[in-house]
């Protein structure tokens, strides 16, 4: 009960986040955003539609079909979500004034928008509309969710370039860019991490430095070589990003000519990273 608390809590607050977002910036500055957002953005402009009302009344369809792909859960944090988004639309309403720089507002509509969403994304909420379609989409029929977003905010952003012009349909993209990339932030966290597979003849050795010297695990994996045939020991090591560069000269120490692919790592869960051997001690 605590955790759905905190995570209604969480919602709650990225959703005021979101609405402050949207009219204390976007709106005031008459620039659209992306997804249901932007649909009910240039409504609110043409036609004089309230955004909360617009986004409530586009989701309505949807709460229908949402119970087919999301859980009981996440289905009624979606409810939540979408509701109390619509609400602090309507209440932060006529929120701040324009700004005289365009570039500024949409980098504060992104900031704040990304954060309100990476919030409610971040404890397994949404804000339906375009996830609910995109998630129907790839159930059905195997059709990517990236794409989904990413071809909806394309004719959001189209449109945007008809109705309000093209100078701030580019700053419009600007902010939902920006939105994107701090959403990512939000819900991955500090944990990001980077993932290091190293392919040396002296794997093993490496594996100890990076113990000893880093206090880091590390897996050895079998490995062969396609060309040679040989069988080799891949080491596999993940480390925060500020330990790259030290991974690297630690590798290099040991073997030169060592073989290193370095990945971005989204989330990392676990001991040195969530918790540490003293506090997986404690609860056993």
């Amino acid at each position: 009960m605590k955790k759905h608390v905190k995570n209604i809590a969480l919602i709650l607050l990225g959703a005021f986040i979101y609405s402050v977002g949207v009219n204390y910036f976007a709106v005031n500055n008459r620039l659209a955003e992306g997804g249901f957002t932007g649909l009910a953005l240039l409504a609110h402009y043409q036609l004089g539609i309230s955004p909360a009302l617009m986004i409530f009344i586009l989701n309505i369809p949807l709460y229908f079909i949402g119970y087919k792909v999301f859980g009981k859960q996440t289905l009624i944090y979606t409810l939540i979500g979408t509701n109390a988004a619509s609400l602090f639309l309507e209440l932060t309403k006529g929120w701040g004034s324009p700004l005289d720089d365009l570039l500024l507002a949409a980098l504060y509509t992104g900031v704040l928008v990304g954060v309100g969403l990476g919030l409610i994304f971040r404890v397994g909420g949404t804000t339906g509309g375009v996830d609910i379609i995109a998630r129907l989409l790839n159930k059905y029929f195997d059709w990517s969710i990236g794409r989904t977003f990413f071809l909806f905010d394309l004719g959001v952003l189209t449109l945007s370039y008809v109705y309000i012009g093209r100078e701030k349909a580019m700053y419009t993209m600007v902010a939902v860019f920006v939105g994107a990339r701090v959403v990512d932030f939000v819900v991955e966290g500090l944990n990001a991490a980077k993932a290091a597979t190293i392919i040396s003849n002296s794997a093993v050795d490496i594996s100890n430095k990076i113990t000893k010297e880093m206090d880091r695990g590390a897996t050895l994996l079998k490995g062969r070589g396609g060309y040679t045939g040989v069988d080799k020991e891949v080491l596999y090591v993940v480390v925060n990003r500020n330990e790259l560069p030290r991974l690297k000269q630690l590798v290099h120490s040991v073997d030169p000519y060592a073989f290193v692919v370095v990945h971005d790592v989204r989330d990392v869960l676990g001991e040195g990273f969530t918790y540490d051997s003293l506090e997986k001690a404690k609860t056993q």
